[in-house]
């Protein structure tokens, strides 16, 4: 990941922010792009939480515990932010342009931002589904359209996009935002099949339950806790460091021969 560029969607947000970084802490320069007058104040706040989870990161095992050893002790990459709203079109392009302009092209993207809004079926408004469409779907194309260029001249680039588990549970009061993700599971098979000539590999993370701020759509906390853990195979949550992970896993060489591909990241909760 050493000088690597990345440009990470949702980059201030729960999973989003500890990935940032994970890839700084790499050597990658990263750039986080969120919306919000407070993406500094939250990107630090990351930081520290990310010093945490690495600081105690380990995982019990039949043989005890496994420590991680390959990641190094100082932060020698950066992580800069970027406001920009995704489901503003025009002025998301014209943000990416001037970047690319300023820094040079991205090696990297992966589409992690994500809106949820959840009720019945019935109850949304037409706005509102156009709306998760925008910022989930839409967004990570016009994206990919913007970067893609840079990674076609160096023929070498990685995009890596979110899916989620509720797209193979397909769960209820959530259908546009599942929807949205089965569409990315789509859009990553056929960019995969179209760029990997040029060198570039189109993959995708399906994360499972996570504690973070999007658990507060659930109105039973306790409750959602322990059916999460009582549905998964490996029986305590995951933290964001398994999500970075897999990201990088599929950001560095170690995945140069894998495109088109879902990594479930669920706790061995749903097995496709």
């Amino acid at each position: 990941m050493k000088d690597k560029r990345i440009l990470i969607t949702g980059g201030a947000g729960g999973l989003g922010a500890i990935a940032c970084w994970a890839f700084a802490a790499q050597g990658a320069h990263v750039v986080a792009l969120d919306r919000g007058d407070d993406l500094e104040e939250r990107i630090a706040a990351a930081r520290g939480t990310f010093e945490s989870l690495r600081a105690s990161a380990s995982h019990a095992t039949a043989g005890g515990t496994y420590e991680p050893h390959d990641v190094p002790a100082a932060i020698s990459g950066s992580v800069r932010c970027l406001a920009a709203d995704l489901a503003d079109t025009p002025a998301l392009t014209r943000t990416i342009r001037a970047e690319i302009d300023a820094r040079g092209g991205f090696d990297i993207l992966i589409n992690n931002a994500a809106i949820y809004p959840s009720k019945p079926f019935l109850d949304y408004a037409e706005v509102e589904l156009r709306a998760v469409h925008a910022v989930n779907t839409h967004a990570p194309l016009v994206l990919a359209q913007l970067l893609v260029p840079h990674m076609q001249r160096q023929h070498w680039g990685r995009i890596v996009n979110i899916s989620s588990i509720t797209f193979y549970g397909g769960w209820g009061e959530l259908l546009p935002y599942v929807t949205s993700k089965g569409a990315l599971v789509g859009a990553t098979r056929a960019l995969a099949r179209e760029l990997g000539v040029h060198g570039i590999t189109v993959n995708c993370v399906s994360p499972g339950a996570f504690p973070t701020a999007a658990e507060a759509i659930h109105p039973d906390p306790e409750g959602y806790q322990a059916m999460v853990i009582g549905r998964q195979s490996i029986k305590h949550r995951g933290n964001a460091l398994d999500i970075a992970n897999a990201l990088q896993f599929f950001a560095s060489e170690h995945s140069g021969f894998v495109t088109g591909q879902v990594l479930a990241v669920d706790g061995g909760w749903y097995m496709n």
